[in-house]
């Protein structure tokens, strides 16, 4: 397996990405579109999610595809943009017809972000401009780090950002990630140098600093954000993506077993106060040679997503009025 050509999800033919955030606001909104309907499922091992439309997602739902997936920062503000990216499918003529009306499918997570920061003291919930926005700004190329959904983002020791990474298997199926990072783990060892994804870095792509090797690990949970915050102002939202050919089952097995992804990347992962979820999404026709192509899809999926979380935080940039330091201002040259 090797990244493919961007080493995004955009990688996947087919599949858009848009991104619109407001920096005063410290928070922004990441979408991924197409320009057909997808088949896409969801798995929550968080305990503390905020979703919509999610429950349209589940295998024995009549729903079969969806318009857009939303990854949105603002806790419950956030779902808001959701709506955003509905009127802006609308407006495209996109969207389930029943008789003369249309309604896009847009399923939504949101990242608790609102202690960040920036200004929140808005008079009108800013989330569903920024829906429509980061919908109408969908490209072909994946932009990481301090933009979109993570824009706000933190982990325990430092700032989060929004990652992606691709795989290109040895079937030719192409499997990705796409994530906001706001744990209330860890994404470093101790020291705050080495990344917990480290075994799983591709040529260098975030420091090809390598494991950390100090043994004993994960036994001290230090964390300046829940110093500065609170328990419950995190999570991890994902989607993970394939070329393969998949039905809403098979995608929902992709996404439990992309769940690993965040456990070796974030530590803890998949707390009481984490919403931790992943979206898993099917684009194009490329035909499963064995059952056992499922599992090396999700296998791939969770290699992904721990790259992707590791490649948000270390590509994210400082701004005014931060409350944690940047992957890249810890580790500075002194």
């Amino acid at each position: 397996m090797t990244p493919g050509p961007q080493n995004a999800i955009t990688d996947i033919a087919g599949l858009k990405v848009g991104n619109a955030q407001d920096d005063a606001l410290k928070s922004g909104v990441t979408v991924l579109t197409a320009d057909a309907p997808f088949t896409a499922a969801v798995s929550v091992l968080g305990g503390a999610p905020g979703t919509r439309e999610t429950d349209l997602l589940a295998p024995d739902k009549s729903v079969a595809q969806v318009d857009a997936l939303v990854l949105s920062g603002g806790s419950a503000y956030g779902l808001d943009a959701c709506s955003g990216v509905v009127a802006g499918l609308r407006d495209a003529g996109r969207g389930y017809r029943v008789g003369n009306a249309i309604i896009p499918l847009v399923p939504g997570a949101i990242i608790f972000d609102l202690l960040s920061g920036g200004d929140k003291d808005w008079a009108t919930s800013p989330y569903p401009a920024l829906g429509r926005q980061a919908f109408e700004a969908a490209t072909t190329s994946t932009a990481i780090g301090t933009i979109g959904a993570g824009t706000g983002a933190m982990t325990a020791m430092m700032k989060g950002g929004l990652g992606t990474a691709s795989l290109v298997l040895d079937s030719g199926i192409t499997v990705a990630a796409l994530v906001a990072a706001n744990p209330m783990g860890s994404v470093t060892t101790p020291g705050e140098r080495h990344f917990w994804a480290a075994p799983y870095e591709i040529d260098g792509e975030f420091g090809g600093l390598g494991p950390d090797p100090t043994s004993g690990l994960g036994r001290t949970l230090d964390s300046r954000k829940l110093t500065a915050m609170l328990e419950r102002a995190n999570t991890t939202i994902a989607i993970v993506a394939t070329d393969a050919a998949l039905d809403k089952a098979q995608c929902q097995r992709v996404a439990i077993a992309a769940h690993d992804g965040i456990a070796r990347a974030c530590v803890p992962a998949h707390s009481p106060g984490d919403g931790d979820l992943v979206f898993s999404v099917s684009k194009g026709g490329q035909p499963m040679n064995s059952q056992s192509d499922l599992g090396m899809i999700g296998h791939a999926a969770a290699l992904c997503l721990s790259r992707a979380i590791a490649r948000g935080v270390y590509a994210a940039t400082a701004a005014p009025d931060d409350l944690l330091p940047t992957w890249s201002d810890l580790n500075a040259p002194t």
